[in-house]
């Protein structure tokens, strides 16, 4: 990376900070490894070992894993703390490409709104992105306002069907097969939607403007609210979650975060169940996290002395994406200090 560059990324970052500082938001500093983890079936991570003193004789190895995400943590700071916050962080996760859009190795921005949801992170990152653009002096397709299309409507403009009607009638997969994709009898509709997603929606995103994907089905699993009744909107087959794009490039994932003790529990451990199922990198999970969803108690041992964990909303964002987008790079290996090279080809 030549000095330009080196300057207009520390810049960005610089200038990000300055946007959540001037919004009253903390900025925190959480550890990268972590005893466990949160069980995301749809990422591998990095494991390492952590070795006793030499010559000692009762400390075991302890198994510690590289953070995909600042979220386990942050989150636990937010049950204690309630307050706005955000990080900016190296985030790791295994079994990815280098070059292009990918890193295993990648520098992760993430924010939480306290007595929000997900269209008021979506009203703030417009706002982030307004900001960064006015330090630059430009105005191009990236700028706000974001086109915003719910995924039904997506998958209504761009693959030729409504995806909520094809999930409440069951034939999904019978879709995906008139498309020619290959859908095994037996496969679950939220394998089905990505599969239809990947191949007849994501690439044909407008590019002349960032679009946000909103209300993701219900199908797939995340810690995001789930939709009860909104406009135009099935109640109970969508997610309160959106996804950023510009000029094709995915850049932030966003949920109105689930505050239900039980489902974060549920969540959990369909998770580890389909993660061990996949192959994927096991990890250890603290069947404990649950709890820091549940009202704490009061001294005398009754309920309800502190609310349980608050209503907010997060978003996680790829700031190296960010930085190649703002300084018109067509990969993130020209904005990264030192990209990793790949050995898989």
């Amino acid at each position: 990376m030549d000095i330009e560059l080196l300057r207009a990324r520390a810049d960005i970052i610089r200038n990000t900070r300055r946007f959540f500082d001037s919004r009253s938001y903390l900025e925190v500093d959480t550890p990268l490894l972590s005893p466990n983890l949160i069980p995301e079936s749809c990422l591998d991570v990095f494991k390492t070992t952590r070795l006793p003193p030499p010559n000692s004789k009762k400390q075991p190895e302890k198994d510690y894993w590289l953070i995909p995400s600042p979220e386990i943590w942050m989150k636990k700071l937010i049950a204690e703390h309630k307050t706005n916050m955000y990080q900016i962080c190296k985030c790791f996760r295994n079994c990815e490409t280098s070059g292009l859009t990918h890193s295993p190795e990648f520098t992760m921005l993430e924010y939480y709104t306290m007595d929000a949801d997900y269209t008021d992170s979506l009203d703030i990152t417009e706002d982030l992105f307004d900001s960064l653009l006015a330090d630059t002096g430009r105005e191009d397709d990236i700028s706000p306002p974001f086109i915003r299309w719910t995924m039904d409507e997506a998958f209504s403009r761009l693959a030729g069907f409504s995806l909520i009607e094809k999930l409440e009638n069951g034939t999904l997969a019978e879709e995906a097969r008139k498309m020619g994709l290959d859908i095994p009898s037996g496969t679950i509709d939220g394998d089905v939607y990505n599969l239809i997603f990947i191949h007849a929606v994501e690439p044909r995103l407008p590019k002349e403007k960032p679009v946000v994907l909103l209300d993701y089905p219900a199908a797939v699993p995340c810690l995001a609210k789930m939709n009860e009744s909104r406009s135009g909107t099935a109640a109970g087959l969508t997610r309160q979650r959106w996804e950023l794009y510009a000029r094709g490039v995915e850049l932030a994932n966003c949920y109105s975060e689930e505050t239900d003790a039980r489902k974060v529990r549920d969540f959990f451990l369909s998770e580890q169940k389909l993660k061990l199922s996949g192959g994927a990198q096991p990890h250890a999970v603290d069947d404990e996290y649950w709890k820091t969803f549940l009202p704490r108690k009061s001294p005398d041992g009754t309920d309800g002395a502190d609310s349980p964990f608050p209503r907010c909303s997060g978003v996680a964002l790829g700031l190296d994406r960010l930085i190649m987008l703002l300084a018109d790079r067509k990969t993130i290996d020209g904005v990264l200090p030192f990209p990793m090279e790949s050995d898989f080809h």
